[in-house]
């Protein structure tokens, strides 16, 4: 079979990673057990995401001319990940700071850096866009690019998969080009004011939807009239950081594979988990057996 090819335009931070046993109120200084630098970014963890999950995973973005940059790009290449038409632009890469507390649960202030420079696409960055099977786009660089990527990904053919994270106002273009929506409880209660109570307002924007959950799995929802719960897989969480990027990661691959979108959030569902049992965010992505091995499909 083909692999699937996945191409990410997103974002790409250094993050630097601290744990505590509790997070810091403000005003509140705590000490803390452990720090680590990983790379992280939404663009970037989905694009590694998708990569591990057995995808040809190609990420368009921007990271800065420091030593975050060169750090950035060699891990994000050795993932597996196509760097090709990975910009560098001069001075600062995004930087994430993230504090961990002792159930997993965390608190991310993200500078974007170089993610803010990633404009106006090239036409080889379109082109990649145009031969996916899938683009994957968030909202951590210019919303304007991410309408231009999805726009040039409708007009080809290409599956439009908008992880909306985080919540920022969103054209009608984009809405117009998207494929499939995920978002997590506070960013539909965002964009919809109903949240989980009420997921099927989503579809209200977009033709597809997916509501994740966390630990209690993930909604998915059609103007077909589908409208299905699937069920949080029991792992021990160590650290919930890049859980959606693994899910979203994952869904790409699974519905670019041919798989239905039921059964592809299934299986997006145990990718998330497979995430938060170890600490990080890219480091912490799970491979395709390890996805595998907690899937259990629909009785």
């Amino acid at each position: 079979m083909r692999q699937t090819r996945v191409v990410v335009v997103g974002s790409a931070n250094m993050d630097l990673v601290a744990t505590a046993p509790a997070l810091p109120r403000p005003g509140e200084t705590t000490l803390g057990t452990d720090f680590v630098t990983v790379p992280g970014g939404k663009g970037a963890n989905q694009a590694i995401a998708a990569a591990r999950a057995g995808a040809a995973s190609a990420f368009l973005g921007a990271i800065g001319s420091d030593s975050f940059g060169v750090t950035l790009r060699a891990r994000i290449t050795a993932a597996g990940v196509d760097t090709s038409r990975l910009r560098t632009t001069y001075g600062a890469s995004g930087v994430a700071l993230v504090m961990v507390n002792a159930e997993g649960e965390n608190a991310i202030l993200v500078t974007p850096g170089a993610n803010g420079s990633l404009t106006a696409l090239t036409e080889d960055e379109l082109a990649a866009v145009r031969d996916a099977d899938v683009l994957v786009a968030q909202l951590e660089i210019p919303v304007d690019t991410v309408t231009e990527a999805a726009t040039a990904a409708r007009a080809a053919g290409t599956r439009v998969v908008l992880n909306a994270a985080p919540a920022v106002p969103l054209p009608p273009e984009l809405l117009a080009a998207v494929d499939l929506l995920v978002v997590n409880e506070n960013e539909a209660q965002t964009y919809t004011g109903r949240g989980r109570d009420e997921p099927r307002a989503l579809l209200d924007l977009v033709p597809r939807a997916v509501l994740t959950l966390g630990a209690q799995g993930a909604w998915y929802g059609d103007r077909d009239g589908t409208d299905v719960y699937v069920p949080g897989v029991r792992v021990d969480t160590v650290d919930s950081t890049a859980a959606g990027d693994a899910f979203t990661g994952a869904l790409a691959v699974a519905w670019g594979e041919g798989r239905d979108l039921v059964d592809a959030v299934r299986w997006a569902t145990a990718a998330g988990a497979a995430c938060v049992r170890r600490l990080g965010a890219s480091v912490s992505l799970p491979h395709r057996v390890e996805i595998d091995q907690l899937y259990a499909p629909a009785p």
